[in-house]
């Protein structure tokens, strides 16, 4: 079953603090805080036709990567195509979504944000290419959402997780309540409500 806390698992956090020179515990704090906004933001690019068949593409491509293939290997991925991915996701919003993470408590700084969204990406869609082409119909076989299979599983990655976050059990659910759910300034809540709302730009 497709979760955020299994996709966390499958990201070498001691690599990515190693790659990023931070600490480990810096790193996971930053992992989790950005792992749900990048799938927020995918889940807002799949809700019209056009986003959702550019990123049909691009998971396509990510599905012959290799990249999911045993343990994440941080220095084999492509970082360059991982900041058009983050571009596209966010578009003009990047450098506030950016800005935004880089305030929560731990995270490392918006600088380290920057450095490690680029690497978060491609495992991302790598993670959701071998999703759909796994799970084949029985991603769509609920209640159709906008985006099809795609919106169905981003929908249910974040659905299962932020139903979680009220349980006080840890885990990525609770760092997902408090990112969808926003902060006392609107935050990342108010900046991912704008995305799922309205679109990117």
């Amino acid at each position: 079953m497709a979760s955020l806390d299994e996709l966390l698992s499958r990201i070498p956090i001691d690599s990515v603090a190693e790659r990023l020179g931070v600490d480990r515990q810096t790193a996971d704090t930053a992992v989790r805080a950005a792992l749900p906004t990048l799938v927020g933001g995918l889940g807002a690019n799949a809700r019209n036709p056009e986003g959702a068949a550019s990123l049909m593409s691009a998971l396509d491509e990510h599905s012959r990567s290799g990249l999911l293939d045993g343990v994440v290997n941080v220095d084999k991925v492509d970082t360059d195509d991982g900041g058009r991915i983050v571009s596209n996701v966010f578009g003009e919003k990047k450098d506030q979504v950016i800005s935004t993470l880089g305030t929560v408590n731990g995270s490392g700084g918006s600088t380290l944000v920057a450095d490690l969204l680029p690497i978060l990406a491609p495992i991302v869609l790598s993670y959701l290419a071998e999703q759909i082409k796994g799970a084949g119909a029985s991603a769509s076989g609920g209640e159709p959402r906008e985006g099809g299979a795609l919106g169905d599983l981003l929908g249910g990655l974040l659905e299962g997780a932020s139903g979680r976050s009220g349980g006080g059990g840890g885990g990525i659910g609770d760092i997902l309540g408090s990112v969808l759910g926003g902060s006392s300034g609107g935050g990342l809540g108010g900046l991912l409500g704008g995305l799922l709302g309205g679109g990117k730009r």
